[in-house]
């Protein structure tokens, strides 16, 4: 009988092994790609870059939109180093709650609080995001995560029912730290920003701005009508 019982349990090992693989881990999911036709509609975005960019071709994206109780941000930039958001009180740095996603030396993108003490961001322990995700890929750095509307009345964290300034910023990393932005002067919000308000923004870069404004509108047509005109 126990040589009988042993063969058997050998036979039901082997067929465990040979036709029932271990199961393996789930995948995990695939970013999902952020959506541009939702932008005033369903979202409010903010674009950066040159006209008719989207998430993946502007050099800075944003996205907000409420889920229940929480508002869900979407970020996108043209970097290997991370990208934020800020919300302020006044169109300039310093006093500012900031979100930011940082792309670490292990290829992670993490989500990362912080608030600004003049020109210099300290990061804090306490940080409201959840439901985080982030990936770097074709040298961007996007991410994705939720945040309350409503906090506990604390210095370093707004309440996102109020309106505030966005700022925009987004620039190398060293060793997961984040370093000095790309740009001197970062974009800003023209007005205060309302998460119940959709809207689709876009800042042109610093590139196409000079050729979009009215002036030069209106020298380039002065310009050519002397040219088609000639001179007297």
């Amino acid at each position: 009988y126990c040589i009988l019982f042993l063969v058997l349990y050998l036979v039901i090992i082997y067929s465990d092994y040979t036709g029932y693989p271990f199961p393996t881990a789930p995948p995990v999911d695939p970013f999902a790609k952020i959506r541009v036709d939702d932008c005033g509609k369903t979202k409010g975005c903010f674009r950066y870059g040159k006209p008719g960019c989207n998430a993946e071709t502007c050099d800075y994206f944003l996205s907000y939109r409420r889920i229940g109780a929480d508002v869900e941000f979407e970020l996108s930039a043209d970097t290997d180093g991370w990208v934020a958001v800020g919300f302020s009180s006044d169109k300039k740095m310093g006093g500012d709650d900031v979100m930011a996603c940082v792309h670490d030396d292990n290829g992670r993108v993490r989500i990362q609080h912080f608030y600004n003490v003049g020109q210099w961001a300290k990061e804090i322990q306490r940080n409201p995001a959840r439901d985080e995700e982030g990936v770097f890929e074709n040298n961007r750095v996007t991410c994705r995560f939720k945040r309350p509307v409503y906090v506990p009345r604390e210095e370093t964290i707004v309440d996102l029912h109020l309106s505030w300034y966005y700022l925009f910023a987004w620039g190398p990393a060293i060793q997961g730290s984040i370093t000095r932005h790309d740009i001197d002067s970062p974009p800003v919000s023209e007005r205060v920003v309302s998460i119940y308000k959709y809207e689709d923004i876009f800042m042109p870069s610093a590139a196409y701005q000079t050729f979009s404004s009215p002036f030069c509108l209106l020298l380039i047509v002065a310009l050519t009508f002397y040219l088609l005109m000639g001179t007297p």
